[in-house]
């Protein structure tokens, strides 16, 4: 029971609303705009609460959205809707944000700061981008041109990342993978058919899930095999492996005090309380990290909310492993401690319920509070932004807390103390190299573009360098299913276009 005493119910923060929309228009400029459907999904979230909420927001936070732009669009939401929030916040792009901004709602309440709080993300990406190659004009708020396009992940990183195509998601996550299950001791093939099975169960989850976009179970054959429709994009990963952003979707929660929702009448059986939480980061270039086979924000964050579960990850009955690419579930779950049989989600994932960009874990909060109204005791949802860069994880609860909501959820010292030297970068280097991580890219037609490995040099320094599509030894070497080539020894040279590349010894 709740320490009334120490923690008044008016101090106590509740999750009490949640809204979600999907939009599949038959026209395309029948496609509702990212306003349009944050407004609907807020609306839906006090439907769902049961009480007249909406009108009494004093903390108003939207997940950056990146599918048409506007100028101040929490000020134009907020219009909409008819209120003037004291905290009213669009933030920066980050697949991380929901869940800190749900968290900040939270402790916005428990500090007494304001008594309803809203937390919104929308996309209407696939609509975007049908219009766009349809020569279509779409009837939506201008798109606002003077506005500066958010900073995302070539921004970052160094230029010879950038000249190597390794700069976007879909080609800097695979240097986890191959680390990661190397230092695990998995073959590439153990490595693959341990995704396979991962993503056949979030498939599984958002067949069942009304709101997903891909309702279809997958088996771990379907997504792990290249075909036509499932190409390779970057090795290991083929299209069923990687997010999907090409949906048209809007989620939305409302969380209140456990006193003013008590005064609404809203049911005790309604309510989801959350718990606490943590964060940490790492620097934005990737390339600033000491090693690429675990993530220590990543640990220390998780770590940390395992002790809000008395220590044991396998107390949480109902979890959020974030999906974008599966090395990061695949490490969650180790440090969790959870075994290879782990149902990662409640929601369905960003391949199969589909990737509204930063908000996906916005519409993981919303099936995790149907979860827990349902029957779950404790649920962890855990998201990460950038490249494995932004961490943030939140468990909630069918049972209210027996103490107030901590306030300091940084666990960034944690996180720092467990980082070993980081080996200085390069990009003029000759002679030996050995490999710490690599991918291979494809293009549309399935034919190798180039490999990139990343190398430690005879000093230990480290490179980015280039395999040409014509060195088919060194291309097999790289993608032999039976054997890492992680820690194997080649030849560095440096090339006229002064990229370093690199043979298999």
């Amino acid at each position: 029971m709740t320490d009334k005493k120490h923690t008044p119910e008016d101090r106590i923060p509740v999750i009490v609303g949640v809204g979600e929309i999907v939009d599949r228009p038959k026209e395309v400029t029948d496609g509702l705009e990212p306003l349009d459907l944050l407004e609907q999904a807020l609306r839906r979230a006090e439907a769902d609460a049961g009480a007249k909420l909406l009108d009494e927001v004093q903390s108003l936070d939207i997940v950056n959205f990146l599918s048409w732009r506007y100028r101040d669009p929490e000020q134009l939401l907020a219009q909409r809707l008819g209120i003037t929030p004291s905290h009213c916040y669009y933030g920066p792009v980050g697949g991380e944000s929901p869940i800190r901004y749900i968290h900040e709602a939270a402790k916005r309440i428990a500090r007494g700061e304001c008594s309803v709080a809203a937390v919104c993300g929308a996309e209407a990406q696939s609509t975007a981008t049908k219009a766009e190659r349809a020569g279509a004009k779409l009837p939506w708020t201008p798109f606002a041109h003077d506005v500066e396009e958010p900073k995302r992940g070539a921004a970052f990183q160094k230029p010879l990342a950038v000249k190597l195509g390794v700069f976007r998601p879909v080609t800097v996550y695979p240097f986890y993978e191959a680390a990661s299950s190397a230092h695990w001791g998995q073959t590439p093939r153990e490595a693959m058919a341990e995704s396979g099975t991962l993503w056949s169960r979030y498939s599984e989850a958002a067949a069942q899930n009304p709101n997903a976009w891909l309702k279809r179970r997958y088996t771990p054959d379907e997504i792990t095999t290249p075909t036509a429709d499932n190409r390779l994009i970057a090795w290991p990963y083929n299209k069923l492996m990687v997010a999907n952003p090409s949906v048209n979707m809007g989620g939305a929660l409302l969380l209140t005090s456990l006193a003013k929702a008590r005064a609404a009448g809203i049911a005790d059986d309604r309510l989801v309380y959350p718990l606490g939480g943590a964060s940490a980061e790492e620097p934005r270039d990737y390339l600033l990290r000491d090693q690429f086979y675990e993530s220590h924000p990543q640990n220390a964050v998780l770590k940390a909310v395992m002790d809000l579960a008395g220590g044991d990850g396998r107390k949480f009955d109902a979890i959020e492993l974030y999906s974008c690419f599966p090395c990061v579930p695949k490490m969650a779950r180790r440090t969790l401690g959870l075994g290879a049989d782990v149902q990662p989600t409640v929601t369905g994932g960003l391949t199969f319920f589909g990737a509204p960009l930063n908000t996906y874990m916005t519409h993981a909060a919303c099936a995790m509070v149907r979860r827990v109204r349902d029957g779950a005791k404790l649920g962890l949802l855990y998201g990460q932004g950038g490249f494995v860069t932004k961490h943030h994880a939140l468990v909630v609860s069918k049972v209210p807390p027996r103490e107030a909501l901590a306030q300091e959820t940084s666990v960034q010292a944690a996180a720092d103390s467990n980082k070993r030297a980081v080996p200085e970068f390069v990009t003029d280097v000759s002679g030996k190299g050995k490999v710490e991580s690599f991918t291979v890219l494809y293009g549309r037609g399935g034919e190798v573009e180039h490999g990139v490995v990343m190398l430690r040099t005879e000093n230990d320094r480290r490179t980015l360098a280039r395999i040409p599509a014509s060195d088919a030894a060194t291309l097999a070497h790289l993608l032999d299913m039976d054997r890492t080539p992680v820690g194997s020894l080649g030849e560095i040279t440096m090339t006229v276009d002064g990229v370093p590349e690199w043979r298999v010894a």
